[in-house]
């Protein structure tokens, strides 16, 4: 660098600020420090962890617009690619039926059945069906 050659502190020879302030009981004693501080932050970490799912469950709970249905109420079920027909293009509907809620299953899914009292052979989330008024 400007005509001089650039040297690196370790080929200097000049030691660190850290190093030379550091000694075997000094650092045994951070250690000890170190390991008895660690059930806190563990504790502190866990209630962070616990207070974060807090806030993401409730912003969820706000977003989210969850419907129930009883048996026998009328419902949309949406289209998906996979049960599109084949010519349909774009401006095809999102959603077919009405379908009849035939039983309720866990977790949010509903058997339907057609008009003609068919079932279904496949239950649907409660996220992909819609009432039909």
């Amino acid at each position: 660098m400007y005509g001089d050659e650039a040297l690196i502190l370790v080929e200097i020879g000049e030691p660190s600020t850290g190093y030379t302030q550091a000694t075997e009981e000094s650092n045994e004693e951070e250690m000890r420090v170190n390991l008895d501080l660690l059930e806190e932050r563990r504790e502190t970490a866990l209630i962070r962890l616990t207070s974060q799912k807090q806030v993401i469950e409730r912003y969820y709970n706000w977003k989210a617009h969850l419907r129930y249905f009883k048996i026998g109420d009328y419902v949309l079920k949406k289209v998906f690619q996979s049960t599109r027909a084949a010519n349909a293009g774009k401006l095809s509907p999102n959603w077919e039926g009405p379908y009849k809620i035939h039983g309720i299953e866990e977790n949010g899914e509903y058997e339907l059945e057609t008009m003609d009292g068919k079932i279904l052979p496949s239950s649907w989330n409660v996220v992909h069906l819609k009432y039909y008024f």
